[in-house]
């Protein structure tokens, strides 16, 4: 290798040294500024972030959200926001952001059809949770069964029956069927039945009925509510009466239950005939 070569050789080195320190340097310097500001967003975020989250717990707070709704919606929120502050920090430190987002829109898309019946209950929760058709402690039907309710889930909502099982139903169907809800209102009305004989006198029916009326406190007496026992209809082996109760949600079945057998004790002590199913049948002698 002749001298000059070496010269060139050397020039060169020296020459490619310099550019790579002055990159080096350079990109030390951007990322410094990148790093500096993506902890400043970090903070601003975290800041802004807990604002954010304290103006919605306030406002779930006067909307009376059930507790495990609470939570569930406070750590989604909190999870959303922290997500969108991780994207911003990632952009700023210049890591390309569209990559990432398109991965999660591809896998939100895949687990959206692998799971539409999970994701229609979970909407399903939501709708029960704004609009509040019923709350924890209500007694309601629907989907063919009856029952209090336990718990309302963020996929399903826990029924317990009368005879205490427990049924789960998925808040899908839930929120968008009908329900029949016995205990959004305070009061209910009770509707007995009372068939008696033909012949039997409607006052002393009444009379009877009316006893047992005043005699329960639990039956409202105000007015607008006041008890009625119309005639109903004339049966084929009776005439029928209809008791038209009001009283408390919570003592509907107590005073149902209670009315009817004192009803039958009263009636049947005072003489009034309570008929069955009668069928009279003549024979003709044909000789």
């Amino acid at each position: 290798m002749t001298l000059l070569q070496t010269d060139i050789i050397e020039s060169l080195s020296k020459h490619l040294s310099g550019k790579a320190l002055e990159n080096l340097v350079n990109y030390t310097m951007t990322l410094g500024k990148n790093v500096i500001a993506a902890l400043i967003i970090y903070f601003l975020g975290r800041f802004i972030i807990g604002k954010i989250l304290k103006i919605v717990r306030k406002i779930m707070q006067k909307k009376g959200i059930e507790p495990s709704l609470y939570s569930f919606f406070d750590s989604l929120i909190t999870i959303s926001l922290y997500f969108v502050l991780i994207i911003a920090i990632i952009g700023i430190l210049g890591i390309e952001t569209s990559s990432f987002v398109a991965l999660f829109a591809s896998a939100g898309v895949a687990i959206g059809m692998a799971m539409s019946g999970t994701l229609q209950n979970f909407a399903g929760g939501v709708m029960i949770l704004l609009f509040r058709p019923f709350r924890v402690g209500h007694y309601i039907e629907a989907q063919g069964f009856a029952g209090t309710v336990k718990e309302i889930q963020i996929f399903n909502t826990i029924i317990t029956t009368v005879d205490n099982q427990t049924i789960i139903i998925p808040n899908g169907g839930l929120s968008t069927g009908c329900i029949k809800n016995y205990s959004s209102q305070p009061n209910r009305r009770v509707d007995i039945n009372v068939e008696v004989a033909y012949g039997t006198n409607p006052d002393d029916v009444r009379e009877v009925l009316n006893k047992i009326i005043n005699a329960d406190e639990r039956i409202i007496k105000t007015a607008g509510l006041e008890p009625a026992i119309p005639m109903i209809s004339m049966a084929t082996s009776s005439i029928i009466f209809q008791m038209r109760l009001w009283t408390a949600s919570a003592n509907y079945w107590d005073v149902l239950f209670d009315t009817t057998e004192k009803s039958y004790k009263a009636l049947t002590s005072k003489g009034i005939e309570i008929p069955f199913q009668q069928l009279d049948v003549h024979l003709h002698n044909k000789d």
